[in-house]
């Protein structure tokens, strides 16, 4: 099996066993319809929640809740960097006081936070394997006139816990013409951080392989690590910075051109962006850049963006744009690899 299919495989493999928990959390609407379902998660001034007679998962405007209930452990975020977990309750208001939640975790102790505190909600299950949150995207294109094709395979996996999360995301692309060689990208990527003492603080690790035919790239392996801080936190816009040092090994292929394989010391830069737009839009933006400090001069740069529409359920349709850049390659090799892709996106856990 290619890698491609493993990597599809492993996918569905982790959305498998992800059955819901019974539906026992309560919501009570402003105009005093009472929901009878289970809470999934908070974004983007989105309650997510799934009914017994509602096939996938429902969206509900969180201002549009008077109160709630649940006994199921929530991992809560807020604007500020703080996380808590606990089970939930909102208590029912008069119009004169904010809306407040009561985060009360296993000795009892109770916290009480504004509504408008909450940047994102999580349920924190006792198995791990329900943990996951990720999606799978497939696009295809095919034009008659030059005979070309184009294959796009994207998926991704996060586990969030209290204080860290780590990520795994995998991105394919195969081209084809008539009477031209196949050109194919291949790029996983995987990251772990966790939460400082000091909020919006964070220090990270990453892995990064790419497989880049365009660039003559066989294997492009990068590790490295450092330390970053959200400057923005909120319901809408997350926007993070971090920095710190990177190593990478570059083979390249042989039948190419004649490239021994690379060894190269960098400073590594990385910044994320994601904006939420209620329950219709996202956008992603991940950009890393890599100054080269055992060859002066030397800059790699990536660039990972998507923009998702919601169509129906848990179906979404994306936009990607994909870059990878080498200030100094071979000669005789490409500096640069980019390209866009479309397709439909399926997305699993608490999404």
């Amino acid at each position: 099996m290619n890698l491609r299919g493993i990597v599809l495989s492993a996918i569905l493999l982790a959305a498998w066993p992800l059955t819901a928990r019974e539906k026992t959390d309560v919501l009570v609407m402003k105009n005093g319809d009472r929901l009878t379902c289970e809470i999934k998660s908070l974004s983007a001034d989105v309650l997510y929640i799934s009914l017994d007679y509602a096939l996938g998962t429902v969206s509900i405007n969180w201002f549009e809740v008077d109160h709630l209930e649940s006994n199921q452990l929530f991992v809560v975020k807020t604007q500020d960097g703080e996380v808590y977990s606990g089970t939930l309750s909102m208590p029912k208001r008069d119009s004169a006081r904010p809306a407040s939640i009561e985060v009360i975790n296993e000795p009892g102790e109770k916290l009480v936070l504004e509504r408008d505190q909450i940047a994102k909600m999580d349920q924190s299950f006792e198995n791990w394997w329900h943990r996951f949150n990720g999606s799978v995207g497939l696009g295809a294109i095919y034009n008659k006139g030059n005979q070309s094709t184009q294959y796009d395979l994207s998926t991704d996996v996060n586990y969030p816990r209290e204080r860290w999360s780590a990520s795994v995301a995998y991105n394919s692309t195969l081209s084809s013409n008539k009477g031209a060689s196949a050109s194919s990208r291949n790029q996983i990527d995987a990251s772990a951080q966790r939460l400082l003492r000091w909020n919006l603080w964070y220090y990270t690790g990453l892995a990064s392989f790419l497989q880049s035919s365009e660039q003559g790239i066989n294997l492009q392996s990068t590790f490295g690590g450092g330390v970053g801080r959200y400057l923005k936190n909120t319901n809408h816009t997350s926007i993070s910075v971090a920095g710190g040092f990177a190593f990478q090994r570059i083979n390249y292929q042989q039948n190419i051109v004649v490239a021994p394989g690379q060894n190269v010391a960098s400073g590594w830069v990385n910044t994320q962006a994601k904006l939420f737009q209620f329950d219709r839009t996202n956008l992603t933006v991940a950009a890393s850049l890599l100054p080269a400090l055992s060859d002066p001069g030397r800059v790699h740069f990536n660039l990972n963006t998507s923009y998702y529409v919601k169509i129906w359920g848990d179906f979404r349709f994306n936009i990607t744009f994909y870059g990878s850049w080498d200030s100094h390659p071979p000669p005789g090799l490409s500096g640069s690899d980019y390209g866009t892709s479309t397709g439909l996106n399926w997305t699993f856990g608490n999404r």
